[in-house]
């Protein structure tokens, strides 16, 4: 069962619309930061959010379209079936077969990241943790899993299911010989996850490659993962980077 997270930080509003607005406004500014960060590898990856009146339903990025463009009027929901509720576009069928099942498995969180960017696909194909050998690899300190069972392009919502299954109650997964995928309360939480996780597998693999590098020890990984990894503190490392986003890029809000 998965355990009562305090939310009270996250900002609220009088309507479904306004609460919509806010997350699809938080949505397409993902994906601009994505495509920054040269997280795009052609038609791979996707972010979504969960409609706060449609729970059942979740906002995802057109099948096709660079993240770089995206704004709040291309975005796009449907429902867990695969039926497109709001919106004209194709939609990446590999979007519909893990974000469905993972929405479906935690009906706590809210949003899910997975791409194909360059140091997390790397790290994956060792099948292996993240260490504990920075202060930022902490935030994903006893708090990720390994997905295993690659079995290609996932275009069939049993490998969604087993996905959602394997995450568990944790906020990431390394999919294996495939990349990363994180979870969130918020879309800016589990942005942030995503980024940070990125670098974090980046880290390793400049630290490994360089020599033998020394682990934090487990008390204070734990606690040091309480404090950076814990929902409110992923939500406020976002809003810079949300901040720097709309400022260069007003044209997401479009």
């Amino acid at each position: 069962m998965t355990a009562m997270i305090d939310t009270s930080y996250l900002p609220t509003f009088a309507t479904f619309e306004e609460t919509r607005r806010h997350r699809l406004q938080r949505l397409a500014a993902a994906f601009r930061l994505f495509g920054k960060f040269g997280f795009d590898e052609g038609i791979a990856g996707h972010i979504t959010v969960r409609d706060p009146e449609y729970l059942d339903q979740f906002w995802v990025n057109p099948f096709g379209m660079n993240f770089k463009h995206i704004r709040v009027s291309d975005l796009v929901r449907l429902d867990h079936d695969g039926n497109l509720t709001h919106g004209d576009a194709l939609v990446n069928r590999a979007a519909f077969a893990i974000h469905s099942q993972v929405h479906a498995a935690r009906p706590d969180i809210i949003a899910a990241a997975h791409s194909h960017s360059l140091y997390g696909k790397a790290f994956s194909s060792l099948g292996r943790d993240l260490d504990p050998l920075t202060q930022d690899a902490c935030a994903f300190y006893g708090d990720h899993v390994v997905f295993r069972d690659y079995t290609g392009v996932v275009n069939d919502t049993s490998e969604g299911k087993r996905i959602g299954e394997a995450l568990g109650n944790k906020k990431a997964a390394i999919l294996q010989n495939h990349g990363l995928l994180t979870t969130g309360f918020s879309v800016d939480e589990a942005c942030w996850s995503f980024i940070t996780m990125e670098r974090t597998c980046q880290a390793q693999l400049l630290a490994e490659a360089a020599g033998n590098p020394i682990k934090i020890g487990h008390d204070v990984a734990t606690l040091t993962h309480s404090q950076v990894g814990s929902p409110i503190a992923c939500y406020i490392s976002f809003q810079p980077l949300y901040e720097a986003i709309t400022r260069e890029q007003p044209d997401l809000f479009e």
